[in-house]
């Protein structure tokens, strides 16, 4: 390999490094454009923590595609916050879908006693398709079952963590608004005072 190919070589993996390096960073950014707004929904904390619960179990159950519709539904019976429950359902997205619902079928198949997945057939036709459709049931208690399983859990801590963030963040927008409220009324007597020596 000659000088002028090592140095092609060096180029190109410093361009690999940096396209990485801007995506981690877009991706930081998003994240934490995200949490900011998810702060800054308005309402109680528990209500908003509730909210966000649902939707992250929601998300992770197998009913990608009418997720938003069932959080949406079910967080306005339980009185809940809608727009955390909808955003929490989005823990299922086109990036963790694999991984989740793959995590959630090992574990399905674990609680119910599941030995094997099934096989894919070799070659799709009628009689793979209607082979296919007759084990759908068990492919979907399992991941029914598994999202039970890991659902629980997640909710329950993303509960826990949004709760907190959400008193931590509000307790700290109060004592601004009381520190402003101070600055205020200390302005108002100085001007006060003005007034009655003149």
């Amino acid at each position: 390999m000659g000088l002028a190919e090592t140095g092609e070589v060096v180029v190109q993996q410093r361009l690999a490094v940096r396209s990485r390096e801007k995506r981690a960073k877009r991706l930081r950014s998003f994240a934490q454009k995200t949490y900011r707004r998810f702060l800054k929904i308005r309402g109680r904390p528990r209500q908003i923590a509730l909210g966000l619960a649902l939707g992250l179990f929601i998300g992770i159950t197998p009913t990608l595609g009418v997720q938003t519709a069932i959080a949406l539904f079910a967080a306005s019976i339980l009185k809940w916050n809608k727009i955390s429950a909808a955003l929490g359902v989005w823990i299922t997205n086109p990036l963790t879908a694999p991984l989740i619902y793959g995590l959630t079928y090992a574990v399905g198949r674990m609680v119910l006693g599941i030995a094997q997945s099934p096989e894919l057939p070799d070659e799709f036709g009628a009689g793979a398709f209607r082979t296919l459709m007759g084990k759908t049931p068990g492919i979907f208690g399992a991941l029914t079952a598994g999202a039970v399983v890991v659902g629980l859990p997640v909710a329950v801590m993303g509960y826990h963590l949004s709760y907190l963030a959400l008193q931590r963040y509000q307790e700290q927008i109060k004592c601004r608004i009381q520190v402003q409220g101070k600055k205020i009324a200390h302005k108002i007597k100085k001007v006060k005072r003005r007034r009655t020596r003149r």
